[in-house]
């Protein structure tokens, strides 16, 4: 049933919370002309597709003692363990946004919040999964005294502290500056509350993504090209398809997934301006979340499983041992 919405400029004494519901219930009604409701398909799938595995692969990771003690392991779980929840509330929200269902204030910070704060968790371990590679390579005799497994846990859960800190901040400035508001809106994103946000401030808020992604670029950048030089005389190059050269090529590829939809966000943030919403704002906005955002997510336990032949061997023993169970009770 088509949910008929009006602008509501006098019925807030907050003019700026009046802005943030106006131009909700402008890229709603938008998002509804156009039937983009049909974005949720993708979301639906491609995050049923990762979530057939990832939980698998990080019970493996989690249960099985030669797994649990490498530090690289670790860092996949947790990673893991992120993606997964950043899906489930990704799709939550792009669902009560799917149907415009009014969401309480709080309940929409705390879904925004804890969106950047598992996306920066994955783009934070990513980034130091390539720091581990590289200790791994350039002190493979002291790389246990660097990176033990004690150690990776308190730097995981660091990780986790620090992608906190730039929402919890940024929803601090925003209740400070914005003051409270119990009114509820027909869509929850991100953008519009960070627009608004940076509009009273005349701050740059979305050159903090696009130099947080900058920096983890550059460090991987680094750690790649010390890494070429390192190995360069081992001859693990030389053949055009040779292991490492494929690697390379698909954790390049994962990186730039990983890292291309903040810095679209970024770009969305700098390029709305005007009080109303462009058509086109809404379908970059609406390809970021439903799309961009949720490729990587999908290809990484696969990528994952391919590549590594521990883990590998590890999830063919627990479905061979499954089966087997199975077959033995079935006779």
């Amino acid at each position: 049933m088509k949910l008929t919405i009006v602008f509501l400029w006098s019925s807030t004494p907050n003019m700026t919370q009046s802005f943030i519901f106006n131009v909700s219930v402008d890229w709603y009604n938008k998002a509804e002309s156009r039937h983009m409701e049909l974005f949720l398909i993708p979301t639906v799938l491609l995050t049923s597709v990762t979530m057939l595995v990832n939980p698998v692969l990080s019970l493996c990771i989690l249960c099985f003692p030669t797994l649990r003690q490498e530090t690289r392991y670790l860092l996949l779980a947790n990673m893991l363990f992120a993606d997964m929840l950043f899906l489930t509330i990704n799709l939550a929200m792009v669902s009560c946004n799917s149907v415009g269902l009014h969401m309480p204030n709080s309940l929409c910070e705390f879904m925004m919040v804890s969106m950047v704060m598992t996306y920066s968790t994955s783009v934070l371990t990513i980034t130091l999964m390539v720091v581990d590679t590289y200790v791994a390579v350039r002190w493979p005799l002291r790389y246990k005294e660097i990176l033990p497994p004690s150690r990776a846990r308190k730097i995981i859960m660091s990780l986790w502290v620090m992608a906190a800190v730039c929402p919890v901040s940024l929803l601090v400035m925003f209740e400070t500056v914005m003051g409270s508001d119990d009114q509820s809106r027909p869509v929850c994103l991100m953008l519009i509350a960070l627009h608004s946000l940076e509009q009273k401030m005349n701050a740059g808020v979305h050159l903090y993504f696009i130099i947080a992604i900058s920096l983890c670029t550059v460090l991987i950048v680094y750690c790649y090209i010390h890494l070429y030089f390192i190995t360069k005389t081992s001859g693990i190059w030389r053949s055009r398809y040779s292991r490492a050269r494929i690697t390379l090529l698909a954790h390049t590829l994962l990186l730039m997934m990983y890292f291309v939809p903040t810095l679209v966000f970024a770009v969305e943030l700098a390029l709305l301006k005007e009080q109303s919403v462009d058509i086109v704002g809404v379908w970059i906005n609406l390809v970021n979340m439903c799309v961009l955002m949720l490729l990587p997510r999908c290809c990484t336990p696969y990528l994952y499983i391919l590549r590594y032949h521990e883990i590998y061997e590890t999830v063919q023993q627990v479905f061979w041992k499954k089966r087997h169970q199975s077959q033995r009770s079935a006779a």
